[in-house]
């Protein structure tokens, strides 16, 4: 069972009572009737230094994705459906109200709670143009002012907030980038042209370390330096960046028309460079206000489309793909060592009393992930979520949160790794026993969902809101359903989220194409009860007549004790058979002999129900 609310927060209470004190001080000081807090920085990544963490700070909401609007008499934090157990957990109710960030976004709470007389503030720097757009047209419409800050209130009052990151950047090399920055900065350079463009700015870190063949240590997860950058028409380009954190080797590296200069020099640089009437590439979606801003002081004309970097560098090239595979036997290694452990450990640590907890488990699989060859560190925040915990689709261990996995409870951890050539990220579910009421039917429907999108054939032009539905239905036809995306995009040795493609209900404009790398998640979560989730990551792949399919990536044991093997149509059984095939010729020679018996044991071929 979960803690209840007020036993997981008590510790925190008083400490946000006081930042929200201090921030609405410091919002009537500036004549400020409400001011938005989002969870952004100024790269509006999903994964945010400790400097940015601006939202935790105001609100103790540790999840990716949020935002909190902040009045003088209530604080509403907007989050997803991954979220809604957690922002429960974290932001009482005697404290905040609680919103979901696309069924009741806070646009919509500004168009019917704002006043015609209010001032509501935000920090142009972390808030995309796309999401100023709709907020600022929901406080016109009832009279209110939305004004962009020279500075953020929350770093007035955060006294020993954390300096900026200084991680090293190094030189990503040829032999795992598979194309020279030059040679990208030429196709940027066509692009521009062919778009009649003669500036294209990027603020991406992703999308930069990309291009420049470098990683970086900003921030947790995703190896990328924090930078900004801007590109002329005439193949100049200017990389904004910390110049000291540079290894002995980058200078040497970097093309020759590349001029480093400082990160802080960003916004001055489109003043000085940007003239009136000159076009700017911009992705409107990624590019926070402030450059928007910069670009109107200039009587700069904006071409608002995806960042063709964000659209390069999510088809993947073959020696890309060849990391990606190569990545995915180690990682697969690493996963099978670490479930063939958990079942021999969970029943016998639990018979002597001290049973495995989440956190020893989460440890476990980082290290056996870190004795392979080219780990670098995690790719997010390893989920280790026992029973109730699990229902919580982004539930993270604390000091406080640390609960037992016994044999009579579900497990599902989901991970992932960054290795120098490639990224990963993989979802198991687990049961050591009898399982809870209704588990195996979900169980089933979920392998049912996962299954029939792993198998997909489709044509091109194919979008993934085109397909969701497709991976749903086996859950539908139950009555069930997931409050997430079905598949995100996956970076090579980048985010672990990567856009623009993705799979879910919302409609998403982007064609799914050969090269792209992506996982297909379906899920069931039952409140204080379980939670249950099948992940693979796939690279999309054209077959001889043009049609387009998934290929499996992923190498590792999907249990096979909770499917309710008579729901299985021949096709199901057979696909599951071959793919636990595969793992067993893949990892059998790679692992230890314990494990090799293991898999031998849990892989074998499945057979019809006999009645």
């Amino acid at each position: 069972m979960l803690k209840k609310s007020v036993n997981m927060l008590d510790p925190y209470i008083p400490t946000v009572v006081q930042h929200i004190a201090d921030l609405r001080a410091e919002m009537v000081r500036r004549d400020l009737d409400a001011f938005v807090v989002p969870r952004f920085d100024a790269h509006l990544g999903e994964y945010v230094a400790p400097h940015d963490e601006r939202l935790k700070f105001i609100t103790g909401f540790s999840g990716s994705a949020g935002m909190a609007i902040v009045t003088h008499e209530t604080v509403a934090v907007f989050v997803d459906g991954r979220y809604t157990v957690q922002v429960a957990n974290e932001c009482p109710g005697e404290l905040f109200t609680h919103w979901h960030l696309h069924d009741a976004p806070p646009e919509s709470w500004l168009a019917n709670n704002a006043l015609s007389d209010w001032c509501v503030g935000f920090d142009p720097m972390h808030l995309p143009t796309t999401w100023h757009d709709r907020f600022h047209q929901s406080c016109a419409s009832v009279g209110a002012d939305f004004v962009p800050l020279q500075s953020n209130p929350v770093d007035v009052i955060w006294q020993d907030q954390p300096t900026p990151p200084k991680g090293r950047i190094s030189s990503f090399p040829l032999q795992f980038a598979g194309k020279s920055s030059a040679d990208k900065l030429a196709d940027l350079n066509d692009h521009m042209v062919q778009a009649g463009a003669d500036f294209f700015v990027e603020t991406q870190p992703d999308n930069i370390a990309w291009l420049m063949n470098v990683r970086g240590q900003d921030v947790s997860y995703t190896p990328v330096p924090h930078s900004f950058l801007i590109a002329e028409q005439s193949g100049q380009v200017f990389w904004f960046v910390d110049q000291s954190k540079f290894d002995d080797l980058i200078l040497d590296a970097l093309p020759e028309n590349v001029a480093v200069l400082p990160q802080g020099d960003f916004q001055k640089a489109i003043h000085e460079k940007v003239g009136a009437g000159k076009t700017v590439l911009l992705d409107p979606g990624f590019s926070p206000m402030a450059v928007r801003l910069a670009l109107a002081d200039v009587q700069a004309v904006e071409i608002n489309e995806t960042s063709s970097l964000t659209l390069a560098k999510a088809q993947k090239n073959a020696t890309e793909l060849e990391g990606l595979r190569a990545c995915h036997v180690q990682d697969g290694i690493a996963l099978t060592e670490f479930c063939a452990w958990l079942a021999a450990t969970v029943p016998l640590q639990a018979a002597t009393g001290v049973p495995l907890r989440e956190r020893d488990a989460e440890e476990k699989i980082f290290a056996l992930r870190g004795a392979q060859a080219g780990f670098i560190s995690e790719s997010f925040s390893t989920i280790s979520a026992a029973s109730g915990n699990a229902a919580m689709c982004h539930y993270s261990t604390t000091a406080d949160q640390n609960a037992p996995i016994l044999p009579e409870n579900p497990y599902l951890l989901d991970s992932g790794g960054q290795y120098e050539t490639g990224t990963t990220d993989v979802t198991r579910s687990f049961c050591f026993g009898s399982a809870p009421e209704g588990y195996t039917r979900a169980y089933t429907a979920v392998f049912k969902a996962f299954h029939a999108l792993a198998t997909l054939r489709f044509p091109k032009g194919t979008q993934g809101h085109h397909i969701d539905a497709i991976c749903r239905r086996p859950l539908w036809d139950l009555g069930l359903d997931y409050d997430h995306g079905t598949g995100h995009g996956i970076g090579h040795c980048l985010a672990v989220h990567e856009h623009p493609h993705r799979i879910g209900k919302d409609v998403n404009p982007v064609d799914l194409i050969s090269g792209m790398v992506l996982s297909i998640e379906p899920g069931f979560y039952a409140a204080d009860k379980y939670g249950i989730r099948i992940e693979n990551l796939f690279e999309v792949v054209e077959e001889a007549d043009g049609f387009l399919s998934f290929k499996t990536l992923t190498l590792a044991p999907i249990q096979t004790d909770m499917l309710e093997i008579g729901s299985l149509s021949p096709k199901e059984m057979s696909w599951l058979n071959a793919y636990h095939q595969e793992v067993v010729e893949r990892l059998s020679p790679l692992v230890s002999d314990a494990t090799r018996e293991w898999l031998a044991s849990v892989c074998g071929k499945l057979m019809p129900a006999t009645t």
